[in-house]
């Protein structure tokens, strides 16, 4: 691969990050990671309720995944501190990048340009948007008919999502919606479909731009199913849901690592069972890949086998 080529990351969470840190040092790749700011949890959604902001739990975590080297200070931002009378007073329970942004944000008066400013002295490799500057509410509408309110809320329910959408008119930064245009590969993913990648194609200029773009737009598919959310879901399921809010899918990258049965008992035990593939013939291409690695009981992507495998997608743009 000779020539600049544009890729884009739509999602959130820490699979966006895992995606994002495993091509961040590939060469002659201009990366945007467009993120989802709908959390209402933990950290994030204490600031945002008390400083009317929008979530920035997941960009941070970007933040450091994108960061040209590993440094004290992007060490610095993941640092939560520690709660120790279980009462979340002050800053106990808040990650310090959280408060970073927090306090650029009032300075400057922009949420943009504090992600801008933060992203420049942690020396990103790559542009992170956030999907939209409004303080919004994701919502979900069960096969039951209940509508849930609140990212946070979503899996707790235990019944299967209908849709996801918003209880307001929500707007998409012009820059995610410029980078879309532009780009040549689309990765969705890895991480919650309900819950981070499609709080951001639900917008609606995110998604005509999504319908309209000529880039090859693949989904890195989950490895496992998640409770509450996706129970029960295969590769197929996925796709579908990504489908029905709006978002084409070319191909599906999925990982065919063998997982340690000590690794799948301790997961079955939480309601998690891993995602397969329930036929062989596709509209889209599948591509099946070795990208995990197992630590401490859990199963992670790992960057190096996500890495080579948009090397691999990159040969083909």
């Amino acid at each position: 691969m000779s020539s600049m080529k544009n890729v884009v990351v739509i999602g959130g969470g820490h699979g966006q990050s895992a995606i994002c840190r495993g091509i961040k040092n590939i060469e002659n790749l201009n990366i945007s990671a467009i993120v989802t700011v709908a959390d209402d949890g933990g950290s994030t959604g204490r600031l945002r309720r008390q400083f009317h902001i929008p979530a920035m739990g997941d960009i941070r975590n970007v933040m450091i995944s994108l960061a040209e080297s590993e440094s004290l200070l992007g060490n610095l931002m993941d640092y939560r501190f520690e709660d120790i009378n279980g009462d979340e007073q002050d800053v106990a329970g808040h990650n310090l990048g959280n408060l970073i942004l927090t306090a650029l944000t009032q300075q400057r008066g922009s949420f943009l340009e504090a992600v801008q400013t933060i992203g420049k002295i942690l020396n990103v490799k790559g542009n992170i948007i956030p999907a939209t500057t409004q303080v919004i509410t994701l919502c979900a509408e069960m096969e039951d008919d209940v509508i849930v309110r609140g990212e946070a809320n979503i899996p707790k329910h235990h019944n299967r999502i209908r849709r996801v959408f918003y209880d307001q008119t929500v707007h998409a930064v012009p820059e995610a919606v410029e980078a879309l245009k532009n780009a040549d590969l689309i990765i969705y993913g890895i991480g919650s479909v309900y819950t981070s990648i499609l709080p951001n194609i639900i917008i609606p200029e995110m998604k005509e731009a999504l319908q309209t773009s000529r880039a090859r737009k693949v989904y890195f598919c989950n490895a496992m199913t998640q409770p509450g959310e996706t129970d029960g879901f295969t590769m197929e399921d996925h796709v579908r849901a990504l489908n029905m809010h709006g978002a084409p899918v070319d191909e599906v990258v999925l990982a065919c690592d063998r997982m340690p049965e000590r690794v799948l008992k301790r997961y079955a035990k939480q309601g998690s069972i891993p995602v397969l593939e329930q036929v062989s013939e596709h509209a889209y291409t599948v591509h099946h890949e070795n990208m995990l690695f197992f630590a401490d009981g859990l199963i992670r992507h790992d960057s190096k086998g996500i890495e080579r495998a948009v090397r691999n997608l990159l040969e083909e743009v």
